[in-house]
């Protein structure tokens, strides 16, 4: 007799549950083992063709993890339990934009966070370079499209959407404070900021964004509303194991605070401390989106507290090495340490000398547009007042206020 041999049938699995956890960004079942805190073998039987009904507190962690409802998962509750199925919750979305409602949870792959990120990273590197104006909106556009990913994303995927959605806030409030010099807006950017860096649980770029945010009150002279700020950017900055980089920042942050109140002598120490942590080899990976500071970034904060501590040769001598060891691609740093240059000969009495410095500062921001840089050139014009009918002031003054330079500072 002839038999006829059946195939058997491959295994079924809950397709469900596993795409869920590659779209969440567990690429294996051993990822979502461990970021629920069960053995690997719970998952396998989770993602198996009948998955066991998981009991209340791993149904939570679930569709915390995974951002989806039980049902949506692929679980089937047991006979009279069908009222009982945990429904996805905490997706913070509110905090961070308006979503409209819809009726199912939408779910992006994994790959949404890469591109995401991609877009960020390149938004950061774009800000040397483009003129705030025209980079602004796109930031904020691409900051928009991040809010309404959030809640289509979970696990992995979520925290790493979030991590940049901070950064795209971040480097919105950094256009809005130091190019374009609307203070309130960048307050409330970076309010958001802190909120996605919560989402992210990412304590750098919480410690980042708080200081960020100590330079509004600091720049008013209100030090009390800026030293509360980086007392709490210091916090977080412990937490998440800060690099030297990162902290001789903050030191950095809050020598300039002190500065604008008055307090040199504090200011001067701190600015000490950072080199000595700069010196220092921590070995803890520094952040790529930590673009914005340097050693050669801490000379120049250095610089800018001698000149206003009266230390009219140190602050003459850092700044002139600062500048001549600038990188060509720090434009607007170079605006910023000319018209501090500027200002150190203004104060020593150095008409000519101060006027050579500034009109070198006005012709990089007609290159590359920094109203931080502008505003040092605009206090070296006050500090000449005594000098005004001097050729060169007059000189500068053509500059200062041609055409081109008073429209443009004016549109900005």
């Amino acid at each position: 007799m002839t038999t006829t041999e059946v195939p058997v049938p491959k295994t079924a699995i809950n397709t469900r549950l596993r795409s869920a956890r590659i779209a969440a960004g567990y690429h294996t079942q051993q990822e979502l083992a461990d970021a629920l805190g069960v053995g690997v073998r719970q998952v396998r039987r989770w993602e198996s063709a009948a998955p066991p009904w998981p009991h209340s507190e791993l149904q939570a962690a679930l569709t915390r993890t995974l951002g989806q409802g039980m049902a949506d998962l692929g679980f089937a509750p047991p006979s009279g339990q069908e009222g009982g199925a945990v429904r996805p919750h905490g997706l913070g979305a509110a905090s961070l934009a308006s979503v409209p409602a819809k009726s199912a949870i939408t779910v992006q792959p994994a790959t949404v966070a890469e591109d995401f990120i991609a877009v960020t990273a390149a938004h950061r590197r774009l800000y040397w370079s483009v003129a705030p104006a025209t980079l602004h909106p796109a930031v904020i556009a691409h900051a928009a499209l991040g809010c309404a990913l959030l809640p289509e994303t979970a696990g992995r995927t979520r925290q790493a959407v979030a991590a940049a959605l901070a950064e795209s806030w971040l480097l919105a409030g950094r256009v809005e404070f130091f190019d374009l010099r609307e203070e309130s807006r960048a307050d409330e950017t970076w309010l958001r900021g802190l909120q996605a860096a919560r989402e992210a649980d990412d304590h750098l770029l919480g410690a980042t964004v708080l200081a960020h945010m100590a330079f509004i009150p600091g720049w008013e002279g209100r030090r009390d509303a800026a030293v509360q700020r980086l007392v709490a950017a210091r916090t977080y900055a412990r937490r998440g194991d800060a690099p030297a980089l990162l902290l001789a920042w903050l030191d950095a942050v809050e020598a300039e605070c002190e500065t604008r109140a008055g307090n040199t002598r504090t200011a001067l120490h701190l600015i000490g401390h950072g080199e000595d942590l700069l010196a220092e080899s921590s070995g803890r990976e520094t952040p790529e989106w930590l673009d914005w500071f340097s050693p050669a970034r801490m000379a120049a904060f250095k610089g800018n507290v001698q000149l206003r501590a009266g230390h009219l040769p140190q602050a003459r001598t850092t700044l002139s090495d600062v500048l001549d060891h600038l990188p060509e691609t720090e434009e607007k740093q170079r605006s910023v340490v000319l018209g501090d240059l500027a200002a150190v000969e203004a104060s020593a009495g150095e008409p000519d000398a101060a006027c050579v410095y500034a009109v070198r500062a006005l012709d990089q921001l007609e290159r590359t547009w920094y109203a931080t840089g502008m505003d040092r050139v605009r206090e070296v014009r006050q500090a000449l007042t005594p000098h005004q009918h001097q050729p060169c002031v007059r000189e500068l003054d053509e500059r200062l206020y041609g055409w081109g330079t008073t429209v443009s500072a004016l549109a900005r």
